[in-house]
C-alpha cells in the first residue's frame, strides 16, 4: 500500500479507528492481555486493535479464564512460550452475544480492573468477571470448576 509521496509509504484507511473506543492487544505475548481503551491511545506495529460493538464485554471475555482455557492453543506458540495473536486466528472464535445492558456492566467492571494494581482486590474482581462470562456461556458448575481461575502473572 503506497502513499502519494516517497515518505508517505502507507495510507491508513483505519486511522479514525484510533479515535474510537477499542481493544488493544500485542502481536506476540505469553499472557494474553487485552486492554479496553477509551482514551484514544495510538499503537505501533507491535500491537493490534479491535473496534466494534460491545467492547467492554469482549475485553472481559478475551481476558477471561474461559478464553485462556479454550483458545490458548488456537494461537501458534513461538519460541520462549509466546503466542502469536494475529487476526486470522481470531476469525475462528465463537463469542456469545450480549445485550447493551450486559455490555455496560462489563465495561464498568473492566474499567475498575484496569485501574487497580495487582493484588487481592483486583483478583476478586477478575474472578467475579470470570463467573459472569461463565454464566453468559451457560457453563455447568463442573465446567466452571474444571476451568478454574487462570491468572495473568
Amino acid at each position: 500500500d503506497m502513499g502519494d509521496t516517497p515518505y508517505n509509504l502507507r495510507s491508513c484507511a483505519y486511522w479514525e479507528d484510533f479515535s474510537e473506543q477499542k481493544i488493544i492487544y500485542p502481536n506476540m505475548t505469553k499472557y494474553l492481555p487485552f486492554l479496553w481503551d477509551n482514551k484514544r491511545f495510538l499503537t505501533n506495529q507491535k500491537c493490534f486493535i479491535i473496534t466494534g460493538k460491545h467492547l467492554g464485554y469482549l475485553t472481559a471475555f478475551l481476558n477471561s479464564s474461559l478464553f485462556k482455557y479454550c483458545y490458548r492453543d488456537a494461537f501458534p506458540e513461538l519460541q520462549g512460550g509466546t503466542r502469536e495473536l494475529s487476526k486470522i486466528f481470531f476469525d475462528k472464535l465463537a463469542v456469545a452475544q450480549v445485550t447493551d445492558a450486559q455490555n455496560a456492566e462489563f465495561t464498568e467492571m473492566v474499567q475498575r480492573v484496569q485501574s487497580l494494581p495487582a493484588g487481592a482486590e483486583r483478583k476478586i474482581l477478575e474472578i467475579k468477571i470470570d463467573r459472569m462470562v461463565f454464566k453468559i456461556h451457560c457453563l455447568s458448575n463442573e465446567e466452571c470448576a474444571q476451568i478454574g481461575f487462570i491468572e495473568i502473572v
